[in-house]
């Protein structure tokens, strides 16, 4: 009979909604929350009826590749991993002052992180680059942990700790620049990475 009493209105799906969008005007209007600035968020809540309020409106900002300084490389980098942890890649690419092609290299790295993608994808750059024998280096990285690993001392994985610390001493021996650069800047990298 209880049962009955409850559902025998099943087919009121219209007074459904309209608590459903009460409760969401009230909870939507007493939250401190803003929307992202894209129409299907508008759209959304003014469907629920909640008073707007918009996300900060941030400043274009011009991101472009820049060519390295005369008779220096510059090497752009990325890593990727497809899950946490997931199939691991990186990628990089080498080029002159004049922004002529010198070199790339990708790598599988089997399951891994995109935090130790990132970090493989630096260290992969200097060994190619110690190989090739340049002494000034410019390394692109939009990963800005690995570059705030260069000047603090980070505790590493067991499995980087080695090859990042001989590429580091590597890096103190030439002439060595390590820039954090935005993604926009860093297309191809990130495209060798994810290959």
């Amino acid at each position: 009979m209880r049962n009955y009493a409850r559902f025998r209105d099943k087919n009121d799906v219209s007074r459904a909604i309209s608590v459903i969008k009460d409760l969401t005007c009230l909870v939507g209007n007493s939250s401190k929350a803003s929307m992202k600035n894209d129409m299907l968020d508008f759209n959304v809540i003014k469907f629920f009826g909640v008073n707007t309020r918009t996300g900060k409106v941030l400043r274009p900002l011009l991101v472009r590749w820049k060519f390295p300084s005369l008779d220096w490389v510059k090497i752009n980098t990325g890593g990727a991993a497809r899950g946490y942890p997931g199939l691991a890649t990186c990628g990089g690419i080498f080029c002159g002052s004049i922004g002529e092609f010198i070199g790339a290299f990708f790598a599988f790295l089997e399951v891994q992180t995109s935090m130790v993608a990132e970090f493989y994808g630096v260290i992969h750059a200097m060994e190619e680059a110690q190989k090739m024998g340049l002494t000034n280096v410019g390394l692109k990285c939009d990963y800005a942990l690995v570059c705030a690993a260069f000047t603090a001392r980070t505790n590493f994985s067991w499995m980087l700790r080695n090859r990042w610390n001989t590429y580091l001493n590597y890096c103190r021996k030439i002439r060595f620049r390590v820039t954090h650069i935005f993604r926009e800047g860093n297309v191809c990298a990130d495209k060798l990475a994810n290959l």
